[in-house]
């Protein structure tokens, strides 16, 4: 029997579901993070009161800083998963860019935006 070269339409829209459901959560979470960085969900006087609690102030940039990386680490999850729903649309979703083998299912329901098999990113991290 031939090995199978790409995953059936039926099995292409499971991921479609997992990847819509994953989408939706991300930007849920992102639109949140940009509330908090614009103030937008606080009645807080930051942005009137005297600037004279420089530690405060520190605390606060630093959290300002985190919440900035997570929301760049959740936008490009975020355009991880649009990519990965054009390469359904395309019927290229799943697999392997390295070996064009498939991606197990395993790991594409734990990892959706995946486009290398966990031994393909192994290999690529031992190149480096």
């Amino acid at each position: 029997m031939a090995e199978k070269t790409r995953y059936s339409d039926e099995e292409l829209e499971e991921f479609r579901q997992i990847i819509n459901e994953k989408m939706a959560l991300a930007k849920r979470d992102y639109d949140q993070m940009m509330r908090v960085l614009m103030n937008e969900d606080s009645n807080d006087v930051d942005d009137t009161s005297p600037t004279y609690k420089a530690l405060e102030e520190g605390s606060t940039t630093q959290s300002k800083e985190e919440i900035i990386s997570m929301a760049a680490r959740q936008q490009k999850f975020i355009q991880g998963l649009k990519a990965a729903l054009v390469r359904i649309e395309n019927k290229t979703y799943g697999i392997d860019r390295i070996t064009g083998e498939l991606i197990p299912k395993e790991r594409l329901r734990a990892v959706p935006h995946a486009t290398l098999s966990v031994q393909s990113k192994m290999n690529q991290k031992k190149e480096k």
